[in-house]
């Protein structure tokens, strides 16, 4: 069984900034790829950003040179570092995690999620 853990999340003003962890634990093989989405009230979730196992990353174009995505693979836990934060960031964070456990078929899994609000 395959578990997460988030933490970061809050309330913070107009050009704060926040950090989201993101740890995955449990019966797992391997972890691929690891992202954050973001879903906003009345909208689709949407990618943040992603990195590779390798280290290779990629941004919505809404949070390049804002946001970074970084992860420790011995500790199987993503982050990301929100910087001048937006009113338009507010919404539900969902940590995210190609992975394949060792008694099942690989697949995507999912954060709980946690609320980012910026608001001064």
């Amino acid at each position: 069984q395959v578990q997460f853990m988030e933490s970061g999340g809050g309330l913070v003003q107009p050009g704060g900034s926040l950090r989201l962890s993101c740890a995955a634990s449990g019966s797992i093989f391997s972890i691929y790829a690891m992202g954050w989405y973001r879903q906003a009230p009345g909208k689709q979730r949407e990618l943040v950003a992603v990195i590779t196992s390798g280290g290779t990353t990629n941004y919505a174009d809404s949070v390049k040179g804002r946001f970074t995505i970084s992860r420790d693979n011995a500790k199987n836990t993503v982050y990301l570092q929100m910087n001048s934060l937006k009113p338009e960031d507010t919404a539900v964070y969902y940590c995210n995690a190609d992975l394949k456990p060792n008694d099942a078929s690989r697949r995507a899994y999912w954060g709980q999620g946690t609320q980012v609000t910026v608001s001064s």
